[in-house]
């Protein structure tokens, strides 16, 4: 994807880290599609670490939790399992076939 030439991206950083939720150590939420197209990856993790933040990324969103608290996972999966809509195309019908056959 191409940036917006009428978009800055410290511009756009800006705006992002000027959020009421960011003043109030709360979290912000940004696709990651959206980040690496208004401002790169790379500028949005070093604003980030500059401010002492803890970033996460779950999916096609990152997540910001605009404090220094320690961040942790309280409810884990078990086992961590890709889910059927993170398996490729070929992969899914498979399963679905193999799931479809235990079921009978």
């Amino acid at each position: 994807m191409t940036r917006p030439t009428h978009l800055d991206p410290d511009e756009w950083l800006r705006a992002v880290f000027s959020a009421k939720s960011v003043g109030r150590g709360g979290v912000i939420h940004r696709a990651t599609r959206d980040v690496e197209r208004f401002a790169g990856r790379k500028a949005f993790l070093a604003e980030v670490r500059k401010r002492g933040f803890t970033l996460v990324e779950n999916g096609s969103q990152f997540v910001v939790f605009c404090n220094r608290e320690p961040v942790r996972l309280v409810v884990e999966r078990d086992p961590p399992r890709l889910s059927d809509r993170a398996l490729p195309t070929f992969r899914r019908s498979a399963v679905a076939n193999q799931n479809a056959s235990t079921r009978l």
